[in-house]
């Protein structure tokens, strides 16, 4: 059986060491094979090289278990760590936080229990942002701001927009480049589109 193992630092300069130890003693102590996954970038970041590399192979049903030391070590937002919660239950992989004693494999008996709770919480963050986007545009609209697809993205599907303004809610601090390759469109569109989120936020 193998057991993904990933861990997280924010820059080049710190060590994953402690988290690695931490994890292969609990892969090992419950007979796993770990695959270790590494990556050394900030949590905000929308799209982590190692992290993508494993979730690919957990769609292959390649392990048993997803092993982490801390929850904020996987999951840059509550809204993204339910995704990847969602993920991994389909898949029927296990989650274990062995720095925070969640357990959601089979060996143990409140599995279930702390999957539904954990979706819970994070259903609950995610419903929060959507209401407050929500109060925002109306908000704009009555102040008279103009609100729809912005000047200079005629042609670019509506599923776009959506996307970016949610890696927007996740990560609002994500520059204007990044944001454009991650929603597939010019950087001067997700600059529009960032600034109009800012002015939905400030008048919600």
């Amino acid at each position: 059986m193998k057991a993904a193992i990933y861990l997280r630092v924010s820059t080049k300069d710190q060590s994953v060491n402690s988290q690695r130890a931490d994890t292969e003693r609990v892969a090992r102590a419950r007979g796993y094979e770990p695959v270790i996954f590494e990556d050394h970038t900030s949590g905000a970041k929308f799209s982590r090289q190692a992290l993508d590399k494993m979730m690919a192979g957990v769609r292959r049903r390649e392990f048993e278990a997803v092993i982490c030391f801390k929850l904020d070590r996987l999951g840059r937002s509550l809204p993204h760590l339910a995704q990847l919660i969602g993920e991994l239950d389909s898949c029927g992989v296990g989650l274990i936080v062995c720095g925070q004693g969640i357990d959601t494999t089979d060996s143990n008996p409140a599995a279930r229990l702390q999957m539904h709770v954990l979706m819970a919480v994070a259903e609950f963050e995610r419903s929060m942002i959507s209401d407050r986007t929500l109060a925002g545009l109306e908000a704009a609209r009555r102040r008279g701001v103009k609100l729809g697809r912005p000047k200079g993205s005629k042609g670019i599907p509506d599923q776009r927009r959506t996307l970016a303004m949610k890696i927007l809610a996740e990560s609002p601090k994500l520059s204007c480049s990044k944001l454009a390759r991650a929603a597939g469109v010019s950087v001067g569109t997700a600059h529009t589109w960032k600034k109009e989120r800012m002015q939905i936020v400030e008048l919600a």
